[in-house]
């Protein structure tokens, strides 16, 4: 390419739009314009807007369209209509784009989310990737012994998928569940070469070194491993039949002064101490807060909503949304995602943070929201009294959670008015040796 206004050939690597080798050519060729009288030339278009295809036209006006209603920059729509010119511009009209052909068909600085979101606004995006849940179970599967792994991955399908009889479970409880059975899997393949030769015996011996809630998770992920065997006629008897689980007490004490101050310390920006203080005042759960909306906030008046539950806006929290909104304002005044707590990725969209975000910002830092978070409603019940109802009208809670706290709160008060007495008794009993 040449510059419009000197013929130089313009330097390599240069924009597309570039059309002067300078700004002195620009600031000639713009004077010389004027005094003649010629209107300036048109801006330049990406080329997709111009395509002869037109499902190539029509999707890169759409981006065009969505960019702007979202806030996307200049440079992000022309990389979105590069990504599309890559995977429409020799395509047929209306013939859908698989997903994993987005990935590896885009050039490097497009976005393939951003792509994505595009076609699928068009209904020309076909989802053929394999889910990541699925892909993890093949990989971890892979690695066990091989008399194990092909019932192991069928029956974390079943948990996942579900059957007939049995609900679809959470990916959560399929990495716990994995990772109790896991280490005693490998350590039965040394003398066994399938769970039929897994016996009582054997499922205790394993059992006897865990304790706690590690016991616990290992018995229930035993349990559901062997009765899905069993089922499935994989196993003559069931080895786990007789196993119980025990009760664990559940105890909860109020945070100490230093670990107040290492929350102090590491919550520094304006959305960690945000986030600190719906915890520690309105004892807000992680998936509440992410999910905060501007329409939940009456600040005028102290109100916020959170789940659902509309409570008096605190101090401390009113302080950090202020702060917070401040920053969120003048970082991304353009954004049209109603959620209080957005990052650069979702500034651009509607949706909500990850729950990576909190862990980024907090978990990894050392500062846990269910810690801070059982601390508040701990010291309502210490403070206003072991009623249950109480605390389930005033932080949402159900009724045997907050039987859970009011119990714990409970036994605190009592042990604290037993080592009272005791050093009363002792008192006096000092007192009473030193009479003649």
């Amino acid at each position: 390419m040449n510059c419009v206004h000197c013929g130089k050939l313009l330097p390599e690597g240069s924009r597309r739009d570039r059309a002067y080798c300078d700004n002195k050519c620009r600031g000639l060729a713009s004077y010389y314009r004027r005094k003649a009288g010629v209107p300036p030339p048109p801006r330049w278009q990406h080329p997709a807007l111009n395509s002869d295809n037109l499902a190539l036209r029509s999707a890169s006006a759409h981006a065009e369209l969505l960019g702007e209603a979202n806030g996307w920059s200049p440079s992000l729509v022309r990389c979105a209509m590069d990504g599309l010119t890559a995977v429409l511009e020799h395509r047929p009209p209306g013939k859908p784009v698989k997903l994993t052909e987005i990935r590896t068909r885009i050039p490097r600085h497009a976005s393939s989310f951003r792509v994505a979101e595009v076609l699928a606004d068009l209904d020309l995006r076909e989802d053929d990737s394999a889910s990541s849940i699925r892909s993890w179970i093949d990989d971890r599967t892979g690695e066990l012994p091989a008399g194990f792994a092909g019932d192991v991955r069928a029956w974390l399908l079943v948990l996942l998928d579900g059957d007939r009889r049995a609900k679809p479970r959470s990916r959560t409880c399929l990495y716990v569940y994995f990772g109790c059975v896991r280490p005693l899997l490998e350590n039965w393949a040394t003398t066994r070469d399938h769970l039929r030769e897994i016996t009582a015996a054997d499922v205790t011996a394993a059992l006897s070194p865990l304790h706690g809630w590690q016991r616990r998770n290992a018995i229930a992920a035993l349990r559901s491993l062997f009765r899905f065997a069993k089922k499935r006629g994989l196993i003559f008897a069931n080895p786990t039949t007789r196993l119980r689980t025990e009760d664990i007490p559940r105890s909860l004490l109020p945070m100490t002064d230093d670990e107040v101050l290492a929350v102090q310390r590491i919550a520094v920006t304006p959305a960690q101490r945000l986030i600190v203080a719906l915890a520690a005042v309105h004892a807000a759960r992680a998936t509440a807060i992410r999910r905060l909306t501007l329409d939940d906030l009456d600040l005028p008046n102290r109100r916020i909503t959170i789940a659902g539950h509309g409570q008096r806006l605190g101090e401390l929290p009113h302080q950090t949304l202020l702060a917070w909104l401040d920053q969120r304002r003048a970082t991304w005044p353009k954004t049209p995602n109603r959620h209080v707590l957005i990052n650069a990725k979702t500034a651009l969209g509607t949706g909500p943070v990850s729950p990576e975000y909190l862990k980024r910002h907090l978990l990894h830092q050392g500062v846990y929201l269910e810690r801070i978070r059982g601390d508040r409603v701990l010291h309502e019940a210490l403070t206003a009294g072991t009623d249950p109802l109480h605390l389930a009208l005033v932080f949402n809670l159900s009724h045997t959670a907050a039987s859970r706290y009011a119990a714990i709160a409970q036994n605190l008060l009592d042990d604290q008015i037993e080592q009272t007495a005791e050093m009363r008794s002792e008192g006096r009993a000092g007192a009473l040796d030193g009479c003649p």
